[in-house]
């Protein structure tokens, strides 16, 4: 949620209407399963859950416009109409159907995608998915089918004109791959004698609509769907992008574009892959414990670090593992360190001020270019700073915000050098007027490197953000991308908050604890 919150954000701060949607899957027998373990009916179970997640949401901080349950009322009005749409156009149909059903993943899988294993806890041996792991059943049953291997060449011939649909290209080629070797047709009902708690077939009581076709159909119910005519694009469909785990990309990008295709519906734009979290270099289960409560952590660790540190560390590509030793080093490191240090310097100098050095920066001295090659990395970090907008540009536009916090944290950190390199404290003891103006110029130049980091920062610590250019003075319509560039903003440098003294009022305090 964190990760999507942010390329929300990031649209925003660039002046574009954004609309986030995220939301809980609530039918299939994982979800009849467990209320029935914990001896509640489905529905009430579900509120629970959903509960906890939009808890989740408020407390991370994550803007969402919808949050979607599956089992709100416009959504199955949605997935009954798209069942209608599909039977109709010749796309669905009833067959007897064999094979192995992972009711954790929700999904069959053929004999060559399961293998048998002894369970090293319990020294059972059980057939399960070769690709997550989890348990499946044998299973046989007279069901309704999605004609999905007819779907081959125009999936093919989509992602060929879609080159990055999938991000990243690793997944891009999986998915490729995987359509190149041949579909099968996929089941989308079970009997409700063994599955109750779902959407029934309209037309069918005997059947309930499998899990994956209800839930994916969610994307496009807060987008309207079933539109009047011409009003197809009026709630932002397509979607700009989905964000989703690695472990469903065949879901999403082999059987959602699918469905759409049916529909005569564009998919959408590009559907962004992470990786996942381990702990301990162990992959995160409920069933073993190993598991990370994130309430605990924000409460410990604060909103804005944690989304922090999980932008800064998550993985695209690759797994990340989490650990709070981690988080205390980032936040040393980089945030108290770095960018706390950063602005407790250039605001609480007592020997210059910023709103001075801004107002002269406006009006250059002298008739010509002015020549700081005295000043250690004077033009490295000017020349670094008025590259950084573009360069963080490009890495949202690849879909890579851990790419752009890095490019962010670097300016820092070159600033924190410059600043070092050029000690305008020990300038201030001069009483030759050349040493005064570098002090100016030197404060200018640091202050537009926090000015500019901490708007690009927006994203991903909107709250923090929103106090450092208070600090800054920064006027509330000077926030946005347009003036995250150098020598952009001139009215600044009067803070609209107690800067105060010591460790009060700091941008990022102290830890309570190390560990």
């Amino acid at each position: 949620m964190v990760l999507t919150d942010i390329l929300k954000r990031w649209q925003i701060l660039q002046g574009k209407k954004a609309i986030l949607c995220t939301g809980t899957d609530e039918h299939g027998m994982k979800i009849q399963r467990a209320a029935s373990k914990a001896g509640s009916e489905p529905k009430p179970f579900c509120d629970k859950g959903a509960e906890t997640f939009m808890n989740l949401a408020r407390r991370a901080e994550v803007a969402h416009d919808h949050f979607v349950r599956t089992t709100d009322p416009d959504h199955r009005e949605a997935v009954q109409y798209v069942w209608y749409m599909l039977t109709e156009r010749g796309y669905i149909y009833s067959s007897t159907h064999e094979g192995w059903y992972s009711v954790s993943d929700e999904t069959f899988y053929p004999q060559s995608a399961v293998h048998l294993i002894l369970d090293p806890r319990t020294g059972r041996k059980m057939m399960t998915s070769v690709e997550t792991g989890k348990e499946v059943e044998w299973t046989s049953e007279s069901n309704y089918h999605f004609r999905l291997s007819a779907f081959k060449e125009r999936l093919l011939e989509f992602y060929e004109q879609n080159p990055s649909f999938v991000v990243p290209a690793s997944r891009m080629r999986d998915v490729v791959q995987a359509v190149s070797a041949g579909l099968e047709d996929l089941s989308v009902s079970r009997p409700v004698d063994r599955l109750t708690w779902g959407i029934r077939v309209p037309d069918d009581d005997t059947q309930t609509i499998y899990v994956w076709l209800d839930a994916l159909i969610n994307y496009i119910t807060k987008a309207g769907y079933p539109w009047t005519p011409g009003q197809e694009s009026a709630e932002g469909w397509p979607a700009d992008c989905h964000v989703i785990g690695k472990d469903i990309v065949r879901f999403h990008c082999i059987y959602w574009p699918a469905f759409l295709l049916a529909l005569d519906i564009a998919p959408p734009k590009q559907i962004l892959t992470h990786a996942h979290w381990t702990l301990g270099h162990q992959k995160m289960a409920k069933s073993t414990g190993n598991v990370v409560n994130p309430f605990f952590a924000l409460d410990r660790f604060g909103v804005d670090t944690m989304r922090f540190y999980l932008a800064h560390d998550g993985g695209i590509s690759d797994d990340a593992d989490y650990d709070n030793e981690y988080i205390i080093e980032r936040y040393k490191k980089m945030l108290q360190g770095g960018l706390g240090n950063l602005t407790s310097r250039v605001l609480r100098g007592k020997k210059w001020n910023v709103q001075r050095a801004v107002k002269k920066a406006e009006v250059p001295q002298g008739s010509g270019p002015k020549d700081f090659s005295h000043l250690e990395g004077f033009m490295i970090q000017q020349n670094q700073l008025k590259a950084l907008p573009d360069q963080v540009r490009e890495q949202f536009i690849n879909l890579n915000p851990g790419g752009a916090l890095k490019a962010i944290m670097s300016m820092i950190s070159t600033t924190n050098k410059f600043m070092q390199y050029s000690s305008p404290w020990a300038l201030t003891k001069s009483s030759a007027k050349a040493d005064i103006e570098n002090v100016d110029d030197i404060i200018f130049s640091c202050a537009e490197a926090i000015r500019i980091c901490a708007i690009l920062l927006q994203p991903y610590m909107p709250g923090t953000m929103h106090r450092l250019l208070d600090m800054l003075g920064v006027a509330e319509g000077r926030r946005s991308f347009e003036f995250a560039q150098f020598r952009a903003d001139f009215e600044y440098g009067v803070s609209k908050v107690e800067l105060g003294n010591g460790h009060e009022g700091v941008l990022f305090p102290p830890l309570t604890s190390d560990y």
